[in-house]
């Protein structure tokens, strides 16, 4: 968690039995666990990005732009040279 400014973990578990546990770590500290899905645990953290005022995470930043501007439809005007090809391959199918 140290080597990382923030992101999302997921820890099954050892007895093969079904469930696991994402949380979300910011800084070293986990601010949210036990959300239930990686997909519910994706779409937290962008609250938690714009909650605590938050920079992307630099390798992250294309993916959290994506589903900002394309998906959400939030501030969609500007986009990335690359999220607008991936917009453009998506459109035209």
């Amino acid at each position: 968690l140290k080597k990382h400014t923030m992101g999302i973990y997921v820890i099954n578990r050892e007895d093969g039995q079904n469930g696991h546990y994402d949380d979300i770590f910011v800084e070293g500290e986990i601010v949210m666990d036990n959300i239930g899905s990686p997909a519910q645990a994706c779409a937290l953290m962008l609250g938690v990005i714009y909650a605590l005022n938050l920079a992307f995470p630099k390798e992250l930043r294309h993916y959290y732009e994506f589903i900002q501007k394309v998906l959400m439809g939030l501030d969609g005007e500007k986009l990335s040279p690359k999220v607008l090809g991936l917009k453009n391959k998506i459109a035209t199918g």
